[in-house]
């Protein structure tokens, strides 16, 4: 009983203090770190900057890190609120791709808010025979390495998307990597390659002026951000789902209320009409959520893209 009354007492204490902690929160200028300027990240980073620092009372800045330099900047921040990390798949892939990375997803960082999803959508060349995903499928069964795809960095959207499709629908095609999504884009383009899974933003446009044919988007359900065009998922892969996923976190042992504080005012933001509509321009979706909802998620993707990048043998 003393010690169930000692622990008790602790857990209170721990608490008065959380709660002390975040009711003088903020009171100074809060950093948001992320990737390099015009990414995905970057477009989260600074929508939410934006429209969280009005009702913080702070001035709310984004800091531009190159590569990997974001997390392992991140993950080196005291866990005061006064630091955080907007991030997506490679906060949480790149330990299953690489070995010595500085940081765990899991141990080091604490989800605050999912912020962001986008959908890649599987293109073709015009001149490919195949409109559809089941006449691509077959196509390819038919004749096994003869089509290639092109891709970016390994580990990249792009690049796990191709491997999921090729792994669900049991068939056998080649990657060809390129220095990044541009130049794979180009590729396939000049029909270097033959088909791709690069993202809406950049895919889109081209189908628009039929440079490229779309065949499906590789969300679970039809996207807004794409719509008319089907699902991979409605067109004999009913197991397949595939997007790129943005969010904020903060670093572990960041107080519980400092974190429903923020979540609170990213999902704020990202519910506005103004900023769904300008994140639709740019080929994202928002998608407000709690900080539960948002580990769950990256769990969920952990246990599945972990299981395919091992038996896939993908490793930078």
């Amino acid at each position: 009983m003393k010690f169930m009354s000692h622990v008790m007492a602790c857990t209170a204490l721990l608490l008065a203090a959380d709660l002390a902690c975040a009711q003088d929160y903020p009171n100074k200028l809060v950093r948001i770190i992320t990737a390099e300027a015009g990414s995905p990240n970057d477009i989260a980073a600074r929508i939410i900057a934006q429209g969280i620092s009005e009702p913080l009372g702070q001035s709310v800045i984004v800091d531009n890190r190159a590569g990997v330099l974001a997390a392992e900047a991140a993950v080196k921040a005291a866990p005061d609120g006064y630091t955080l990390l907007v991030y997506g798949p490679t906060l949480w892939l790149l330990p299953f791709l690489r070995d010595g990375v500085a940081w765990d997803p899991i141990k080091d960082f604490a989800p605050v808010a999912w912020a962001t999803r986008s959908p890649n959508i599987l293109v073709v060349h015009p001149d490919l025979a195949a409109k559809t995903v089941a006449e691509l499928i077959a196509l390819a069964k038919a004749k096994p390495r003869a089509l290639n795809y092109g891709s970016g960095a390994t580990g990249s959207s792009n690049h796990l998307a191709a491997e999921l499709f090729k792994s669900l629908a049991g068939i056998d095609i080649v990657r060809v990597p390129y220095k990044g999504t541009p130049s794979a884009v180009n590729a396939i383009v000049s029909n270097e390659v033959q088909l791709m899974f690069p993202d809406i933003g950049v895919s889109l446009p081209l189908v628009r002026a039929g440079r490229l044919r779309a065949l499906a988007v590789t969300s679970a359900a039809p996207s807004p951000l794409a719509p008319g065009i089907p699902t991979l998922a409605s067109s004999g892969l009913p197991n397949y789902e595939s997007e790129a996923l943005f969010g904020m976190f903060a670093p572990a042992k960041t107080p519980t209320a400092i974190v429903n504080r923020l979540n609170q005012e990213a999902r704020r933001v990202l519910a506005r009409a103004d900023v769904r509509e300008k994140l639709y321009s740019v080929g994202v979706e928002p998608v407000p959520s709690s900080p539960a909802e948002f580990a769950a998620k990256i769990n969920a993707e952990m246990a599945k893209w972990g299981k395919l990048i091992k038996e896939a043998g993908i490793h930078e």
